[in-house]
């Protein structure tokens, strides 16, 4: 994106908006996909995980998830992970595709997308289904701040369970690696910063075991901890 600004763990861009926006109907979560059902994170969105045996399934991967005190900030900066939205970071889908990682976000759960004029990367308008609020933005870049990309996972979290002792590359792969990636609203994302599921979680209610599922794809992946009062809260999002 244009702009990015910096944030308090590592849900950091700030995207261009319109200020229309609207609660849309049940059905649009438009082309959203379960992240039971998008483990690599390249599919569109965050669909409700709402089934008996869907919930089921959820908590089973949740409960792999290995539990620790959350360690210091000391040293962290957003710097650690690479410059925000590289297209260098190997080891994630789209590296080296020749469009940075936020454009290939936006690219992945927009709808109606225009490019800049000659581009077939720069998304410069498109109609964002948010799972986080439930609403629909007609979002355009000309506007900051209205639609951010989330870290799922938030970076300073990551540094503080675990990441502070990483390689530079390793890093850069969660701060570029779409599992851990969703554009969002910027005004529940900025509300968010850097907290656990413990401290914060989506304000639809429809999407909380969802964002709990992807909380967990993101620490398994990177063999992360999470605190032992988040991995309660995600288990009791999803039923248990």
């Amino acid at each position: 994106m244009a702009l990015v600004a910096g944030c308090k763990g590592g849900s950091d861009d700030k995207a261009g908006a319109s200020s229309s926006s609207k609660t849309p109907t049940p059905s649009a979560y438009g082309r959203a996909v379960s992240p039971l059902d998008n483990p690599d994170g390249t599919k569109p969105g965050l669909a409700p995980v709402t089934s008996e045996e869907d919930q089921a399934a959820a908590r089973k991967l949740i409960s792999r998830v290995a539990v620790k005190g959350r360690g210091p900030k000391t040293g962290y900066d957003r710097d650690k992970f690479g410059y925000a939205w590289m297209d260098s970071a190997d080891g994630v889908p789209w590296a080296r595709n020749g469009c940075d990682t936020r454009n290939d976000l936006l690219k992945r759960d927009g709808e109606d997308i225009e490019y800049r004029d000659g581009s077939d990367c720069v998304v410069v308008s498109m109609t964002l289904h948010d799972p986080y609020t439930n609403k629909t933005i007609h979002w355009t870049k000309s506007q900051a701040t209205a639609v951010q990309i989330d870290h799922v996972m938030p970076l300073s979290y990551d540094w503080q369970m675990g990441a502070a002792h990483w390689t530079k590359e390793k890093r850069q792969q969660i701060a570029n690696d779409p599992l851990n990636l969703i554009p969002v609203d910027g005004s529940a994302n900025s509300a968010k910063g850097d907290s656990g599921p413990a401290s914060w979680l989506p304000p639809n209610k429809e999407i909380r075991c969802a964002y709990s599922v992807r909380f967990a794809q993101v620490s398994l992946k990177y063999d992360l901890p999470v605190t032992e009062a988040d991995k309660e809260m995600m288990l009791h999002q999803c039923g248990g």
